[in-house]
C-alpha cells in the first residue's frame, strides 16, 4: 500500500494519544480519517482539529467492544467517506496492579477492548480489502505483546494475543490469495500518552513519543513491514528470551523491568 493520498483511514480509540497522532501523520498523507472513540465528544473535536488543517475527518462515538454497534459503523464510515483501506487497530486501555488484585471488570474490560475489539473491526473492514485486494491493517501491540511484565499481566496477556491474531491473519490472507492487503504489527515500549502513571522505564527505553512513533508506523504501512518494534532495546527482546530462564530474569532486574510499574522510589527525607 505504497499510495496514501486520497484513501480512507479508519482509527479505534482515535481522539487521543497515539491514535491522534496517527490521524495528523496520514492526513500529511493526504489520506481522509474516521475517528472511532468512545468518547465521541472529543472524536469530533479532533476531528474538527483536522479539517482545521485541511484534512477530510470526522468523528464517531462508538464503543469498539459491541460487534453490532461496530457493523453499522462500518456502513456509515464507508457511505460518507467511501471505502476504508487502512484499519489502524489502536484502542487500548490498561488497569495497574497485580493480576490477583484485579477485578473481574477490569480482566473483562481489558480483554474486549484491547483484543476482542480488534477482531470485530477486522471482521468489518478486511473483507472490503480482500474485495478489492488492496488495503493496510495496522495492530498497535506493544514490547509487553512479547515479553511478561509484572504488574500488567492481562495487559500483556491481550497484547500477546493481538500479536497471534496479526501473524495468523496476515498468513489467512496470504493463503487466500489477498496478496494486496498488508499488515503491521506495532510493539512500542513505554509511550508518553499518560495511560502508564506512575511508572519508571526500563534502562536504555526512554518515553516514545507519539508523534515519533506516529511517523515510523506510516513508514512502515508504506513499505509494508510487518513490524514496527521501538525504541532500540525492544527489537532485542527475542535475543533475551532465547536465553536461560536466569540469564534473562537477571537482565530483566538489571534493567528495572520487573519494577518498572511500580514507580519511582520514595525520595528520601
Amino acid at each position: 500500500m505504497l499510495e496514501l493520498k486520497g484513501k480512507t483511514a479508519l482509527i479505534t480509540g482515535g481522539a487521543g494519544g497515539l491514535g491522534f497522532a496517527t490521524a495528523l501523520a496520514l492526513g500529511r498523507e493526504g489520506m481522509k480519517v474516521a475517528l472511532w472513540d468512545l468518547n465521541g465528544k472529543r472524536a469530533e473535536e479532533r476531528a474538527a482539529a483536522l479539517r482545521a488543517g485541511g484534512v477530510t475527518a470526522k468523528g464517531w462515538g462508538l464503543d469498539v467492544t459491541d460487534p453490532t454497534a461496530v457493523r453499522e459503523g462500518a456502513i456509515q464510515v464507508e457511505r460518507e467517506l467511501g471505502p476504508v483501506d487502512l484499519l489502524d487497530n489502536n484502542a487500548g486501555i490498561h488497569a495497574p496492579g497485580d493480576f490477583l488484585a484485579s477485578t473481574d471488570e477490569e480482566i473483562k474490560r481489558q480483554v474486549d477492548v484491547n483484543l476482542n475489539s480488534y477482531m470485530w473491526c477486522a471482521k468489518a473492514f478486511v473483507p472490503g480489502m480482500i474485495a478489492r485486494n488492496s488495503g493496510h491493517v495496522i495492530m498497535i501491540a506493544s514490547a509487553a505483546g512479547l515479553l511478561g511484565v509484572p504488574g500488567m499481566t492481562v495487559y500483556s496477556a491481550t497484547k500477546h494475543a493481538v500479536i497471534g491474531f496479526a501473524e495468523s491473519l496476515r498468513m489467512e490472507l496470504r493463503r487466500g490469495g489477498a496478496a494486496g492487503v498488508g499488515m503491521t504489527i506495532v510493539c512500542p515500549s513505554f509511550i508518553d500518552t499518560g495511560m502508564f502513571p506512575n511508572t519508571t522505564p526500563p534502562l536504555f527505553t526512554p518515553w516514545l513519543k507519539p508523534e515519533a512513533l506516529a511517523e515510523k508506523i506510516v513508514a512502515a504501512v508504506r513499505s509494508n513491514r510487518l513490524y514496527v518494534r521501538e525504541p532500540a532495546m525492544v527489537k532485542l527482546i527475542p535475543l533475551v528470551k532465547a536465553l536461560p530462564r536466569a540469564v534473562g530474569d537477571a537482565l530483566c532486574s538489571l534493567t528495572g523491568m520487573d519494577r518498572s510499574l511500580q514507580g519511582p522510589p520514595p525520595k528520601k527525607p
